[in-house]
């Protein structure tokens, strides 16, 4: 059976800023391994739903609980890789943070964040399928602004 973690993609956007540079993207760094570049995300517990996890790993990993953010409809994205000869699923929903000015808190997971715009985001990620899953999330946003 293959791993399973949930987590959000979150954006802000930057009112001074006009569309569609005024969305940015959050990243975590992590403190151990390859020290990669991620969105909050983390693995399911068990009993526990796949969107009870992405809070719940947003809340622990970056601090922001559902008060601080806005869920995008319609929008999820789920990539499967390969993880120390283990398969990995993991889905990503996306979300707004209501107020740009919120401070990200950080667990002992992650030692730094960064707000950073599509390109500087995509090359944090460095994983193309993050990579395709941000470029999707930036889309989307855009494409949702227009109807």
């Amino acid at each position: 059976m293959a791993l399973r973690a949930c987590g959000f993609v979150i954006f802000r956007r930057l009112a001074q800023q006009p569309p569609p540079d005024n969305i940015e993207f959050l990243l975590l760094q992590t403190s151990y391994g390859e020290h990669h570049w991620t969105p909050p995300k983390g693995h399911v517990d068990p009993g526990e739903d796949d969107l009870t996890t992405a809070l719940r790993e947003t809340q622990e990993e970056a601090g922001l609980g559902k008060d601080h953010l806005r869920m995008v409809d319609g929008f999820l994205q789920r990539l499967s890789y390969q993880v120390r000869g283990k398969d990995k699923e993991v889905l990503y929903w996306l979300a707004e943070l209501c107020d740009p000015n919120t401070q990200v808190i950080l667990s002992n997971e992650h030692q730094d964040y960064r707000w950073a715009k599509l390109e500087e985001a995509c090359k944090l990620a460095k994983y193309q399928d993050l990579q395709d899953t941000l470029t999707a999330a930036q889309r989307y946003l855009e494409t949702q602004g227009k109807q």
